[in-house]
C-alpha cells in the first residue's frame, strides 16, 4: 500500500445521483438529481430497477457536462449484483468503453481512484466513475428475501437504494484530485454478516494510517475525513483505533451516518452499500466543495468482500478500503 501523487490532479467537473423512497424522506433529498417514491423504479424486478437508476444517472450526469457517448472515453463503475450486473445491462445500451469493478461498497473510492490514475498518466483524457447499490437486490444476495420478514439485528446497515457518477477530466475548474491510495485486504475474522461496520473499520484504519505515515499528513489538515458506511459500530471502532495510531479523528464523518435520519427513519446502524458514499458524495459534498464550504478533504469507501457462499461455508469477512484526496481549488493543494 502506498500514496500515489498524482502528477497532475483531476478535475471533477460534474456529478450526479439518483436514489428511492427512504432516501426521499432523507436529510440529503435536496441535493438529489432524481427521486422515486417506487422503488421499482417502474421495472418488473429489483435488479432491473437497479440497472434503471444507473441509467438515470449517467443521463444526468451526460446532460449536465453536455456529453454525447462518443465523448467519454471509459467508464467504471459497478455494483453489489452477482457479476455486476445491473452495471453491465445500463451499458450495454451505450457505446462507452466499459470497465467493470467491484469492490463491495468500497466501489466508488475504487472506480474514481483508477480512473483519476488513468487520466493523470495521460491514458485517457476522462472517464465516468460509478458505483449503485439497492436495498431489495442487497438483501435478496446477501441476506434473506424481503418476505422472509427476517428481524434485522441491532448492528445491521440499511443498504441504500442509490445510484451515483462523476465525471472526471484532465482539465476543468474542479473540484481537484489529488491523491489516491489504494487500500490492502485486511480480515481480524469477524464472521457475522449482520456486522458489517466491525469487519470494515479495520481496513479503514490501514488504509488512513498508511496515508498519513506515507504522505505526511495529518487529520487535522483536512476539512473533513469521510468514510463509506462504516455505520454507528465501524464509525466507534474507527475513531477508538485511530487514536490508538496515533491519528485521531475530530473531523471524522460517516456517509452511513448521514444519509439517513437514524432515529426517524428506524436504521439505528446507519446505511451502507455502493450508493451510500456515491450519494452522500454527489448530494452533499461535492456541492458544499463547489460553494466553497469545503475545501480540502478524504473521502474513503469501504467494502466487505463476502458472499451468502463464503458465510455458509463459516468464512471470515475480508474487507478492504480505498482513498481519494479531493481539493476544491488547486491553491489548496
Amino acid at each position: 500500500m502506498r500514496v500515489i501523487d498524482l502528477k497532475k490532479p483531476v478535475a471533477i467537473t460534474a456529478w450526479s445521483c439518483v436514489g428511492g423512497k427512504k432516501e426521499k424522506e432523507g436529510p440529503l433529498a435536496a441535493g438529489f438529481d432524481m427521486l422515486s417514491s417506487d422503488d421499482y423504479f417502474g421495472q418488473q424486478s429489483w435488479e432491473k430497477a437497479e440497472t434503471a437508476m444507473q441509467k438515470y444517472s449517467l443521463r444526468s450526469l451526460m446532460e449536465k457536462r453536455k456529453l454525447n457517448a462518443r465523448d467519454i472515453d471509459i467508464a467504471l463503475g459497478g455494483d453489489l449484483c452477482n457479476q455486476i450486473t445491473s452495471t453491465g445491462f445500463a451499458y450495454r445500451d451505450y457505446m462507452i468503453p466499459f470497465g467493470g469493478m467491484y469492490g463491495a461498497c468500497s466501489t466508488m473510492s475504487l472506480t474514481m481512484a483508477t480512473a483519476a490514475c488513468l487520466i493523470s498518466g495521460g491514458v485517457v483524457n476522462n472517464a465516468v466513475a460509478g458505483a449503485s447499490s439497492h436495498f431489495c437486490t442487497a438483501e435478496r444476495q446477501f441476506r434473506t428475501p424481503l418476505d422472509y420478514g427476517g428481524k434485522r439485528t441491532p448492528t445491521a446497515q440499511w443498504t441504500v437504494t442509490g445510484a451515483a457518477n462523476v465525471f472526471l477530466e484532465r482539465e476543468g475548474k474542479g473540484p481537484f484530485i489529488t491523491k489516491v491510495c489504494f487500500g490492502r485486504i485486511v480480515d481480524l475474522g469477524i464472521t457475522d454478516a449482520n456486522n458489517m461496520g466491525a469487519a470494515m473499520a479495520p481496513a479503514a484504519v490501514a488504509t488512513l494510517t498508511e496515508y498519513f505515515i506515507h504522505s505526511g499528513k495529518r487529520p487535522r489538515e483536512y476539512d473533513a475525513v469521510y468514510t463509506g458506511d462504516l455505520g454507528l459500530v465501524g464509525s466507534r471502532l474507527l475513531k477508538e483505533m485511530m487514536e490508538k495510531e496515533g491519528f485521531p479523528l475530530e473531523n471524522h464523518i460517516d456517509c452511513g451516518m448521514v444519509i439517513f435520519d437514524n432515529e426517524k427513519q428506524n436504521v439505528p446502524a446507519g446505511a451502507s452499500g455502493c450508493g451510500c458514499s456515491g450519494c452522500v458524495l454527489a448530494a452533499d459534498i461535492l456541492p458544499r466543495m463547489a460553494a466553497g464550504h469545503l475545501k480540502k478533504i478524504l473521502f474513503m469507501a469501504t467494502g466487505a468482500l463476502l458472499s451468502t457462499t463464503t458465510t455458509m461455508q463459516k468464512e471470515s469477512i475480508p474487507s478492504v478500503a480505498h482513498l481519494v484526496e479531493i481539493v476544491a481549488d488547486k491553491e489548496d493543494l
